[in-house]
């Protein structure tokens, strides 16, 4: 998020405008294999399965919408399931085995980057 400063002398006080001017971008690609099962919870996520298989993935995008894009290739890419999707704040996340979930990640920063021409981070991993 940029701010934009516009400082005005009314009475002493300073104006401050912000303004979100989005990009196309991917600024969080990151899969944290074997997560401790409290982390599913503290998320609302279903906690099934064997905890040493599973994995999260979590991708931050902006235009926010495009987290309903990127949610669709995610499921098509792979068997991972959706955790959670916002197209208000841009975030997607992803439950499923350790492949799933890396697979799923994969596509969609190789689609955002090869189709959308959006900016995309590296994919991390934990």
């Amino acid at each position: 998020m940029d701010l934009n400063f516009d400082a005005l002398k009314n009475d002493g006080k300073v104006r401050i405008i912000q303004e979100l001017v989005p990009g196309k971008q991917i600024t969080l690609a990151h899969v944290i294999a074997n997560p401790d099962p409290v982390l599913y919870v503290k998320l609302g996520l279903d906690p099934a399965g064997d905890y040493h298989t599973m994995a999260i993935g979590i991708i931050t995008l902006s235009p926010a919408e495009t987290a309903i894009i990127a949610g669709d290739i995610a499921t098509k890419s792979s068997g991972a399931q959706l955790g959670f999707v916002d197209r208000f704040s841009g975030t997607l996340i992803v439950t499923g085995t350790v492949s799933q979930v890396n697979e799923a990640v994969k596509a969609v920063v190789d689609y955002a980057a090869e189709t959308l021409g959006f900016t995309v981070c590296p994919i991390t991993k934990t």
